[in-house]
């Protein structure tokens, strides 16, 4: 029994060893691929590895934004009749923010929420120095924004931007900022989603999702990689009690560099475009195209001259990927080709008549009137004191507007307080008649209006809803 038990237990042996060495031949066999591969711990002093060596790394570069807004107040009759203060009171309201800095002359991305409407801007290092701060740009559509400081010469610690081509969903990654005003604070989580479209935040979303902690106060903060590099600024949260509840938005760090570049180098923020609109595929129109899953925007229209004209792509076409990254909306297609510097050349994947190709579309500013182009109107009319312009694509793209409204209208850019045209007209209005004649240009507008005698019928959209009428002065 006992040599029975002894040569089992040689018999085990030798499996164990045979085993360990095919184990072993596997691994030799495989590690090429597993190289590079990322792997989970497997003893308990790498289960005890920390993250404090990277904070120590990266929190420096991340800052406090404060803003202040001087806010007039109204006074009550009670007041003016007790204090005889007839004239507005005016308080000072306060906010909070992060920022990160991006270079090392002090450089620093924000959020536009966090500056927006503010008449003074203050940046605290985490070091605890403190800096008045520049608004050199910001930008609503995007929500960022850019500060500069003056260091007096002396280098800022700075976060590299990361190329979020290479992100993935469970990557590890920390939120730095300050929630709730409590100090820079440190969070960590995965990426939970990458390419998110349909938050509602912007009609330029391609966010990355994180459940890493984000609080109020974390806008404009830094969302980092383990790598130590800015994978995007933290943006918005879903919450139904205003605190974390496990689903934050960054700004991913391409559109980031993007603005920041604008900024340092043409003071705006000019977004190309491809002169296209398209819709999602739909199950239904993948099977028709012989698509294995739903894939892609199909291009329902074609700006005249635009770049895309000028590619040669159609009405039909399926959209499956620009520059090597898949799209599934409008949206993620806006974005990708805004990331983009004019004058560059977007590779664009496209289904046509069943064959693949790949189409290079040089992405322009969107061509027309901008807001410099916008006229004040005086005469003794109905359109008294309201500022208008030509639509055009890119006023179109800038006020998120259809670019495709090419000539057809006069755009209502805003309206004087206590002008005549107060009562009649809004900011957004597109002005398409007035006496039964087409109101394409600011001239044709003048035409009519010259010719007029103290009555007005005039068509106008509103929301997307016609509005005709007359007005008699």
């Amino acid at each position: 029994m006992m040599h029975a038990l002894r040569m089992t237990r040689h018999v085990s042996k030798y499996l164990a060893v045979a085993g360990l060495c095919v184990v072993a031949l596997l691994v030799l066999a495989v590690s090429p691929l597993m190289a590079n591969a990322q792997r989970l711990p497997e003893t308990r002093t790498e289960i005890e590895l920390t993250f404090a060596p990277l904070v120590k790394e990266v929190s420096p570069s991340v800052v406090n934004v404060y803003t202040q807004k001087t806010v007039k107040t109204g006074v009550t009759p009670m007041e003016m009749l007790l204090y005889g203060r007839a004239a507005p009171q005016s308080r000072v309201q306060n906010s909070l923010g992060s920022g990160v800095i991006v270079r090392n002359d002090g450089v620093i991305v924000t959020n536009n929420h966090v500056v927006e409407g503010a008449d003074s801007f203050r940046v605290v290092l985490s070091d605890r120095r403190e800096y008045p701060a520049e608004l050199v740009l910001n930008d609503e559509r995007t929500d960022l924004a850019v500060l500069k400081i003056d260091t007096g010469g002396d280098k800022l610690p700075v976060l590299p931007y990361a190329d979020t081509r290479e992100a993935q969903v469970g990557d590890l990654v920390m939120a730095i900022g300050n929630p709730f005003g409590v100090g820079q604070t440190v969070t960590s989580g995965i990426i939970s989603a990458t390419a998110r479209t349909d938050v509602g935040i912007s009609d330029y979303s391609f966010f990355i999702q994180t459940d890493a902690a984000v609080n109020p106060g974390n806008s404009g903060g830094a969302l980092v990689n383990m790598k130590g590099q800015l994978v995007g600024v933290n943006t918005a949260i879903f919450s139904r009690g205003g605190g974390s509840n496990g689903i934050g938005f960054a700004i991913p760090s391409e559109m980031v560099k993007r603005v920041v570049d604008a900024a340092m180098n043409e003071g705006t923020f000019v977004r190309p475009w491809l002169g296209l609109a398209a819709q999602s595929v739909s199950f239904d129109m993948a099977k028709a195209q012989g698509l294995a899953r739903p894939i892609g925007v199909m291009v329902t229209e074609v700006y005249d001259g635009g770049p895309a004209d000028k590619a040669n792509l159609r009405r039909g076409d399926l959209v499956t990927a620009i520059d090597g990254r898949e799209v599934y909306d409008e949206k993620g297609l806006k974005f990708l080709a805004a990331i983009r510097n004019p004058g560059e050349t977007a590779q664009l994947n496209v289904l046509r008549g069943g064959r693949n190709q790949v189409i290079g579309v040089k992405v322009e500013p969107p061509p027309g009137a901008t807001e410099a182009d916008i006229v004040l109107l005086e005469g003794q009319d109905v359109f008294n004191g309201a500022r208008v312009v030509e639509l055009s694509p890119r006023l179109a793209e800038e006020n998120g507007l259809d670019p495709f409204q090419k000539g057809s209208g006069i755009y209502v850019y805003s309206v004087a307080r206590r002008s005549v045209a107060r009562n009649y007209f809004r900011p957004g209005d597109v002005i398409r008649s007035v006496n039964g004649k087409q109101t394409k240009t600011v001239k044709d507008l003048e035409t009519v209006l010259r010719d007029s005698d103290r009555s007005w019928d005039i068509e106008l959209d509103r929301n997307g809803r016609t509005i005709r009428g007359t007005v008699r002065l």
